[in-house]
């Protein structure tokens, strides 16, 4: 009874190990997440930091979900200075500091406008519109923020080295671009296929506007 009991396991293994092989089979897009790693410079070859990337997908995907971001007023700053999401995302504005703050944007994109609080305001703020969007504050006129608002969930952001990685990509043609908030002209979007085999190198060269990136 033992060994027929084996037998069947061993059988069972097997057939699922033959279904899982077609199923990768029929639909090699799911058999492994692709990714993109992009690498942007500015005029002279010096990396940059705060980029926003993203990659949108030319095929229809299935929905997914979205998730509500953080833009906190930390030391009379924007932290983070850049934020890249989804078109649709909520944005919560805590205050951290021991003053308040007054938010605002008159961008095209996205117009509101949070007047003196401290704390975090009782509701987020949907942005429901693709493009930049510039934050600043009424009462302290060197706080600047922005944000960058695309039709799609993957994105990212370069780190100080220049260099970002947008992952859990499924197989196909992508729509691929940068963002800074002090380039001087529109860079084109990029045609790539994408795969799972290896990650796929992007690299960009920014023309920027002089003097518009604060210190840190």
């Amino acid at each position: 009874m033992l060994h027929c009991d084996l037998m069947k396991t061993r059988q069972y293994s097997s057939l699922c190990t033959r279904l899982f092989a077609l199923i990768l089979g029929l639909a090699p897009g799911l058999a492994a997440a692709a990714s993109i790693e992009f690498r942007v410079t500015d005029a002279s070859g010096v990396p940059l930091q705060d980029v926003a990337v993203y990659a949108t997908p030319r095929q229809p995907l299935p929905p997914r979900p979205r998730h509500e971001a953080i833009i906190a007023q930390v030391k009379r700053q924007f932290a983070p200075l850049v934020s890249v999401i989804q078109t649709g995302t909520a944005v919560n504005f805590p205050n951290r500091d021991d003053v308040r703050h007054h938010v605002y944007s008159f961008s095209p994109a996205k117009t509101f406008e949070i007047k003196l609080y401290v704390g975090t305001p009782a509701k987020p703020v949907l942005f429901d519109k693709p493009g930049e969007v510039v934050l600043g504050c009424n009462i302290h006129d060197q706080m600047r923020g922005f944000v960058f608002v695309v039709d799609t969930p993957f994105v990212a952001k370069t780190d100080a080295a220049g260099r970002a990685v947008v992952d859990d990509l499924p197989a196909g043609e992508f729509d691929v671009g940068v963002w800074h908030y002090a380039q001087s002209a529109v860079q084109p979007v990029r045609r790539l296929r994408v795969s799972g085999d290896q990650p796929l190198p992007a690299a960009f060269t920014l023309q920027l506007r002089p003097g518009q990136i604060p210190a840190r």
